[in-house]
Parts: structure tokens; C-alpha cells; sequence
């Protein structure tokens, strides 16, 4: 993503285009049945302060960790990352109840307020391929229901042009440096937040009413139940 500094700069030369506004699409047809115990998945959409701003706003998530996922563990860094030659995408591992959210839910709030899925390799004023749109899967059951609802969803033309989310196995998730962490809540009145991302979160509690937390689950805080 543009940096605090770099995101200021833009926003003082003239606004780029605003976070992509959200679109209504259906739940998935197929969903995986409530489970015991915490569930995981790593998701990637853009600039990770936003991903994790919204699913820190989610109720039934536990905690929403910015990180990297995609590449290997020793390239695993934002300066690194930041070049996209490392394989990784600036991703956010999410860790939720599915007897309070299932993880179709999750899906359903990715594909419709967090980011645009029909987006190659870029996301609003960010571009290259570690600001993919990408699902990390921990289970075969997760990632048939994903395969299966972006075929719902280009089926019934939910978005103007088809879905270009990538599907995988997660290989590994490594958290983000601690300035990362919580940075939506953190720094609300940054130009790069303020413009990208706050809205987003005004989308969840839009269009995702019963879904949505007044207070996010901080990082630090991530144990406390919603």
C-alpha cells in the first residue's frame, strides 16, 4: 500500500479513485455446517489495514492479524514485501467462531465490502501482485465452498467482470510488523485511511448490520470474546 507519508503526499496532489464501492451479492449456496472451536483463514485484498479494519468491526471473529502469506518466511517483511518479487501478498489471517459467523459470511463480507475481486494484482491506488486478491485456505472443506461461490457469483453476474480471486492452500501466514497492527484504528484521520478504507468499514455496518462490531477486536486485545 502507499505508506503514511506517500499516501499524504497523493492525497494532497489531487484524490485518487475512493475505496470501490460495495456490492450486494448472495450468500454462498454451500456453506460449511457450524463447527466447534476457533476456524482459520488467511485472505487477501489489497492493502492489509483495510482487510483487517473491517474484520476487526465483525462480530464472531476473534482476531484479524495483518501479515503476509505466499511466499517464504525469510521474505516475509514490508520492505521486501513492498517490491513484489516475493511471491507474498499483504494478507490477514482471521480467526473466527463458526457458531457466531460462518465462513461463508466471511466470504460474503470479502467479495462484497472489503474489495473488489475483479481487480488483477491491484487494489484502488495500489498496484502489484503482493495487493492480489487471494483466498488461503487451511481446509479441503474451505476451499471447495470458495471455488464454489466465486462460480455462484460469476454465474449469476454479481460483479461486471468476472472474479479473479486466486484459491490455495495456506503454506504459511507470518504477522506484520507491530506498526502494522490495528493501523485503521489506530490512525483514522490518515489521508490513505480516511479515504480507502474508512468506508469500507461504513459499508459493513451498511449493508452487514447483524455482523457488525461498534468496537473492533484489537490485536491487543484479540482474546476477549465479541
Amino acid at each position: 500500500m502507499i505508506g503514511a507519508l506517500a499516501g499524504a503526499a497523493l492525497f494532497a496532489y489531487g484524490p485518487v479513485r475512493a475505496t470501490e464501492d460495495a456490492v450486494v451479492i448472495p450468500p454462498p449456496a454451500t456453506d460449511e455446517p457450524a463447527a466447534n472451536g476457533l476456524e482459520t483463514v488467511v485472505v487477501a485484498g489489497g492493502c492489509f489495514w483495510g482487510v483487517q479494519g473491517v474484520f476487526q468491526h465483525t462480530a464472531g471473529v476473534a482476531s484479524a492479524v495483518s501479515g503476509y502469506a505466499g511466499g517464504a518466511k525469510a521474505t516475509a517483511s514490508y520492505e521486501t514485501v513492498s517490491t513484489g518479487s516475493t511471491g507474498h501478498a499483504e494478507s490477514v489471517q482471521i480467526k473466527f467462531d463458526p457458531k457466531k459467523i460462518s465462513y461463508g459470511k466471511i466470504l460474503q463480507i470479502f467479495f462484497s465490502v472489503v474489495h473488489d475481486p475483479t481487480q488483477l494484482n491491484r487494489q484502488g491506488p495500489d498496484s502489484g501482485t503482493q495487493y492480489r486478491s487471494a483466498i488461503f485456505t487451511t481446509s479441503d472443506a474451505q476451499k471447495k465452498v470458495a471455488d464454489a461461490y466465486i462460480a455462484q457469483l460469476d454465474q449469476a453476474k454479481a460483479f461486471k467482470k468476472p472474479i479473479v480471486t486466486k484459491v490455495g492452500k495456506l503454506e504459511g501466514f507470518y504477522p506484520a510488523e507491530a506498526y502494522h497492527q490495528d493501523y485503521l484504528t489506530l490512525h483514522p484521520n490518515q489521508p490513505y485511511i480516511a479515504y480507502n478504507d474508512l468506508p469500507k468499514v461504513e459499508n459493513l455496518k451498511k449493508i452487514f448490520a447483524q455482523n457488525y462490531l461498534d468496537k473492533p477486536t484489537l490485536v491487543s486485545n484479540a482474546k476477549a470474546t465479541n
